[in-house]
């Protein structure tokens, strides 16, 4: 072929189109980048505090933007959780760190799973009971009943321990039951078939919007400042894939920092996610009472006890190890000399932060 002729085939535009065809159906042929796949699971059904972080994540493509496919399964408790990750049929577990740290024995190996986020950086979890009962220390509470949401959840433990810090073996002067969650249990209240629940701040706040005014007993400090729950994996995953752990807790600091700034656009797309426990009347009013929800729950995720910013994700393991050793003096852990670096990692804090915040905040603020 001469060269006059090469240069008049590639000037046709008959044979340019025909080239951009052919380009453009390559383009839409070719398969898309597969998201990887996380399970995520869960102790409790997620609420209108943190299902919204879940619901913005998701909505705003957080995820997806980190080639991400997350989905949550929950499970009967924080003790089902750890064998399912031991097993690998999740990927990221939420429970609370008790039942990981009394699974510890002296002397053995450490479980293959690690902490990487720490979700609830300040002890969430409350002992209620009714305003108008005689209630008003841990103390008061022997010869009583304290409900639960079942047998199983990792709570138990602390609240075993709670009650030994103030002279009470439970079992013998006190009772911990079964009441069921959320209504159920706050129907117990009510009844009078439990004397006080043993639930998050959240479900307690939700109670009372409910018209149950309650009273909160006061925890010791060192119990109030222990870490509530956090994101945990296995080492396997820790060390192979630690990109992918990274990925999902950047994706979640984001929606926190959305929910932060804008709890109402979140609520809306927790909502929006389960029209189930959307509110058909008043939702004005609905709107109000949840964002109130949400902000007393995400504060000391945020922020910690001066009002200082948290660290995305990170651990303090001086608080964790103070924590330790009065659940060991209570007899809830076989040992205070827990490997407490080998279970809660702060190797990938760094990564969390890692997005324009002043973007994400503008964005934040743009939602209706």
């Amino acid at each position: 072929m001469t060269s006059r002729f090469r240069t008049r085939l590639s000037a046709s535009p008959l044979l340019r189109a025909a080239f951009a065809t052919a380009a453009l159906s390559l383009c839409l042929s070719a398969p898309a980048q597969a998201l990887d796949s996380v399970k995520v699971g869960l102790a409790i059904p997620p609420t209108v505090t943190d299902g919204s972080v879940q619901a913005i994540a998701e909505e705003l493509g957080f995820f997806k933007q980190e080639d991400l496919d997350v989905a949550y399964v929950v499970l009967p408790g924080a003790g089902a959780l750890l064998p399912q990750l031991l097993q690998k049929t999740i990927t990221i577990a939420l429970p609370l760190p008790e039942t990981l740290l009394a699974a510890h024995k002296a002397g053995e190996k450490p479980l293959p799973v690690a902490y990487f986020y720490n979700a609830g950086p300040r002890n969430t979890l409350e002992l209620a009971v009714r305003a108008d009962s005689d209630i008003r220390s841990l103390a008061d509470l022997k010869g009583k009943r304290i409900g639960v949401g079942a047998l199983t959840w990792g709570t138990i433990p602390q609240t075993r321990a709670l009650m030994r810090s103030v002279g009470l073996e439970p079992g013998r002067d006190v009772s911990i039951v079964a009441a069921g969650v959320l209504g159920a249990g706050f129907h117990a209240l009510r009844e009078d078939r439990v004397q006080a629940l043993n639930f998050n701040s959240s479900w307690i706040d939700i109670m009372e919007d409910q018209g149950i005014p309650a009273r909160r007993l006061d925890y010791p400090p060192v119990f109030r400042r222990m870490v509530v729950n956090g994101f945990l994996a296995h080492r396997s995953t820790l060390e192979q894939n630690p990109a992918l752990l990274e990925r999902f807790g950047r994706a979640w600091s984001k929606a926190l920092a959305v929910c932060d700034l804008n709890p109402k656009a979140c609520i809306e797309a927790f909502w929006r996610k389960n029209p189930s426990v959307a509110p058909q009347a008043d939702r004005d009013k609905s709107l109000d009472a949840s964002t109130r929800l949400l902000r007393r729950w995400i504060e000391p995720v945020m922020r910690d006890e001066a009002g200082a910013a948290r660290v995305p994700g990170a651990f303090d393991l001086t608080i964790i190890a103070a924590y330790v050793r009065e659940m060991h003096r209570y007899g809830e852990f076989a040992t205070a000399d827990l490997p407490l670096d080998a279970y809660f990692s702060n190797a990938l804090v760094p990564g969390f932060a890692r997005f324009d915040r002043a973007a994400l905040e503008a964005q934040a603020r743009a939602l209706p």
